[in-house]
């Protein structure tokens, strides 16, 4: 995937001059580039003169953004203790199964990037599998690969 740094440099120019706005700018690349390629930190860095070690010390901190490529769409399976009573091991080893990749990677097409997480705060749903923000619940080893269609 190659970075348009023209686009970079169009929403670096919506922050020039303010102060505060780091946090901002790399969710508004992260957004348009689905993470923040290195490159785009060296030319944050020299069009906002903000030292690099700053902007990978933010980038690295929040989980919303990310310092390596990710796919297009992005499943989260909670693997907290509700979800893990109820299955939840049994629904990631299905989903990595059918991706062909483990926990914390990205498929080879960058369509899907696999994440764990302890708790998504929806414990009644439990077996829970959210792709893009989107909510799957009670979920079973069955179900897997019919959710994962609805995102190919």
């Amino acid at each position: 995937m190659k970075v348009k740094m023209k686009r970079v440099d169009e929403i670096i120019e919506r922050y020039k001059g303010e102060e505060g706005v780091l946090i901002q700018l790399l969710l508004d690349i992260q957004s348009e580039f689905n993470w923040i390629p290195h490159g785009v930190i060296a030319r944050i860095s020299e069009k906002m003169r903000i030292p690099t070690s700053q902007i990978y010390r933010i980038a690295s901190f929040y989980k919303a953004m990310s310092l390596n490529p990710v796919g297009r769409h992005i499943i989260h399976v909670c693997l907290g203790t509700a979800c893990q009573v109820r299955g939840a091991p049994k629904i990631l080893d299905r989903v990595e199964e059918n991706l062909k990749i483990k926990e914390g990677s990205t498929t080879a097409d960058m369509r899907f990037s696999l994440r764990r997480v302890n708790c998504l705060g929806c414990c009644a749903m439990g077996p829970v599998v959210v792709v893009d923000g989107n909510y799957h619940g009670k979920i079973t080893p069955a179900m897997v690969e019919d959710i994962l269609e609805k995102y190919e």
